[in-house]
């Protein structure tokens, strides 16, 4: 028979306080997810500008070592600022590949630019 150390317990205390409410999973990449504890019903938020889509992702599975941030959303307030728009996934997608895209194009001109600085 094995007992749980101080730690095992400390940990399955704190996890529990978290059963049955929602919760705010931020990843060490930048993605934020909504979930419960276990993630079992998870959905990514992708904001893009003042566009966003909720993409369920049901149960999803998380190392430990990638999770930033975790904490309990209040379900009676507002989520999002009111100018936000919800938009289907394909929408989101696409104003992902642009601002990505956007993105690329900036770092390219950059270095372009830095070549050119004749300091």
């Amino acid at each position: 028979m094995s007992w749980a150390s101080p730690e095992d317990i400390y940990l399955s205390t704190s996890l529990a306080s978290y059963l049955d409410k929602k919760l705010l999973v931020l990843l060490r990449d930048g993605r934020k997810l909504l979930a419960n504890a276990v993630l079992e019903g998870a959905c990514e938020r992708v904001i893009v500008g003042e566009i966003y889509c909720d993409i369920p992702l049901g149960l999803y599975i998380i190392r430990g070592e990638n999770v930033v941030l975790i904490g309990e959303l209040d379900v009676d307030k507002e989520e999002l600022p009111p100018h936000m728009t919800r938009v289907p996934e394909a929408e989101i997608r696409r104003a992902q590949k642009a601002e990505r895209e956007a993105t690329d194009l900036k770092g390219t001109m950059r270095k372009r630019m830095e070549f050119l600085d004749m300091d």
